[in-house]
């Protein structure tokens, strides 16, 4: 089930806020008209979607940033719709980041390109995908255009919850919160949108968690899905401590590895496209500044792998925490639709072997790894400590 057709179409199973946020397009629509746009729920110029990953907030807001330059209020096939979409629209600007942080330097730019006027002549829009990741002082940059905008322009701010964006920020925001779609739904727009088998789809979408774009990576990368799978071995290597350290060292190692490899390709292409930019010729020859500008984006990327690394070790964790909730769901008899069903005899056999107490303790030695390693503990550290607990049980 979608919620809707035109830009809509892949904001999965959050009807409430399509609806709200149709409503503010057809107000902007009237303001464009000289109507004065002040009735309840009409349009404001700074919004804040919130939700846990893969509910889809950065995609509900590039579809609003495309209905807000559709003179149809959103239809998704004129070139306002498509080029908005894409990230192409010349009064679109979408920021996101690979790197651990958006600096005051980024946030600066952004209110820049805030006060120009739209080249269309309907909206400036900005979208900052990652703002949980602005530093304070990046923030506080983007508050003075938030406090004051220039007439035309609108802030779409994304953030996984509300205490993730300073209170200064926020408090000038109108707040959206989406919610983890139904696996159902993420089932359907990986049919429809990926062309994925019905029952790959379902798996990947149960799998997942919800959370859209893992389960478009599981339906389509077999590298994935094995890599998954081996996450999800670790609870049956945990007999002795010896087995329980080497399934952390494993898991470290497989994230790395994939985390590696994303970041590796990326780099390439990024460093070919700065030379080409730069003229730096086939025989390495280089003009004045280029050295410095290639260190500069070494520099980024090195960044950006180490954020990289933690998000695949945090998706083996949230993997890891999925088969304890199966375990505890089997263990309550609550009849449930497990995450790992294709594991069921191995989820009931660990169910069999421990209580509901000592699961319970084993899910919270998984939400304080991640808490760990978000707070720049070593990975392999907390992973070998999370281990231990396990277990323990």
């Amino acid at each position: 089930m979608t919620t809707g057709s035109g830009v809509w179409a892949d904001v999965v199973g959050q009807e409430p806020t399509v609806a709200v946020l149709r409503a503010a397009a057809a107000a902007a629509a009237g303001i464009l008209r000289g109507e004065d746009g002040k009735q309840p729920g009409g349009m404001t110029h700074a919004w804040l979607f919130t939700g846990p990953p893969g509910s889809g907030r950065s995609t509900a807001a590039r579809a609003f940033a495309a209905a807000l330059q559709c003179p149809y209020g959103g239809c998704g096939d004129c070139e306002a719709c498509h080029t908005a979409l894409a990230g192409t629209h010349a009064d679109v600007e979408v920021v996101n980041t690979r790197k651990l942080s958006i600096g005051v330097d980024d946030a600066r730019t952004l209110v820049s390109r805030a006060g120009r006027h739209p080249a269309g002549g309907r909206w400036q829009v900005l979208v900052v995908e990652d703002a949980d990741r602005l530093t304070d002082q990046a923030g506080n940059a983007l508050l003075k255009a938030i406090e004051e905008p220039t007439p035309r322009t609108v802030w779409l701010l994304c953030a996984p919850a509300v205490d993730d964006v300073l209170p200064t920020v926020r408090s000038r925001c109108r707040h959206l919160s989406l919610r983890t779609p139904p696996t159902a739904a993420v089932a359907e727009v990986l049919q429809r949108r990926d062309g994925v088998d019905p029952a790959m789809a379902s798996f990947a979408a149960r799998a997942a968690q919800g959370h859209i774009g893992r389960a478009r990576r599981l339906a389509t990368d077999e590298d994935a899905r094995l890599r998954r799978h081996a996450v999800l071995r670790l609870p049956l290597s945990l007999q002795e401590l010896s087995g329980a350290l080497r399934a952390a060292g494993d898991l470290v190692d497989a994230a790395t590895a994939e985390a590696d490899e994303q970041a590796a390709t990326l780099a390439t292409s990024e460093a070919e496209d700065m030379r080409r930019a730069l003229g730096v010729g086939a025989g390495g020859k280089q003009p004045a500044g280029a050295a410095a500008a290639l260190k500069e984006l070494e520099g980024e990327q090195k960044k950006r792998a180490t954020r990289t690394k933690r998000d695949s070790i945090d998706r083996a964790l949230v993997d890891l925490a999925g088969f304890y909730r199966d375990v505890l769901a089997v263990q309550a008899d609550a009849g449930v639709e497990l995450v790992n069903e294709e594991m069921r005899d191995a989820v009931a056999g660990v169910a069999r072997s421990s209580t509901p107490e000592a699961t319970l303790r084993r899910i919270d030695a998984i939400l304080a790894a991640r808490t760990a390693i978000d707070a720049n503990v070593a990975p392999l550290l907390a992973v070998e400590a999370m281990t231990v607990s396990l277990r323990r049980g």
